[in-house]
């Protein structure tokens, strides 16, 4: 078996691959990385960051968002998050954006793999998964950022207020709530006849 076909034999279709994962199969890795790149078995997203694309009935297939962000932290801990997920809340928010926003421990700035852009920022805190509170404080947090009015999306989402769970809102507010996130959530509270103490 060829170097290069022994490396081809290592790599699984779906997933990404760092070219520092791939050093161990091959001599002269970026050679031979750069033969795959060119005869389409490899795309590349990044520097140093490859995908073997599964196949479908319509071509190949992108990288999983999620496989895609791991590989690039090398890491476990992220949230990925996008602000077209505010929509889910009702609260009046509809523009579209094409950036995902992803929370994490180890890096900050825009990267694109590919034509995908990612907004890493980096945050002490923030949740395993998205839940509807964490999503209602993440916009609070975000308010300035949107492209709707910030004073309507905020009466509309004081009208919601009793459509979550107050416990966990409370929560999420205390844990990841901006000092003006928290400011704005108190007085929204008090407005609604709920003790905001958290």
């Amino acid at each position: 078996m060829s170097k290069l076909n022994e490396l081809k034999s290592h790599l699984k279709r779906g997933k990404v691959y760092r070219r520092k994962h791939l050093d161990q199969w091959s001599k002269s890795v970026d050679r031979d990385l750069k033969t795959l790149v060119e005869d389409g078995t490899l795309q590349k997203l990044a520097p140093g960051m490859y995908y073997y694309p599964e196949l479908s009935s319509f071509g190949p297939t992108p990288a999983n968002e999620e496989e895609l962000v791991r590989k690039y932290l090398d890491d476990n801990r992220f949230l990925l998050m996008s602000p077209n997920l505010y929509n889910r809340l009702g609260v009046g928010t509809t523009q579209l954006y094409n950036t995902r926003v992803v929370y994490n421990n180890k890096r900050h700035g825009v990267v694109v793999f590919g034509n995908r852009k990612f907004s890493f920022q980096r945050k002490p805190h923030f949740p395993n998964k998205v839940t509807p509170e964490y999503l209602a404080v993440d916009l609070v947090n975000n308010l300035d950022k949107l492209a709707e009015d910030k004073q309507d999306v905020l009466k509309r989402l004081s009208f919601k207020l009793s459509s979550f769970d107050m416990k966990s809102l409370k929560k999420a507010i205390s844990d990841y709530g901006s000092a003006k996130a928290k400011k704005i959530f108190t007085s929204m509270l008090s407005e609604g006849g709920y003790q905001h103490a958290y």
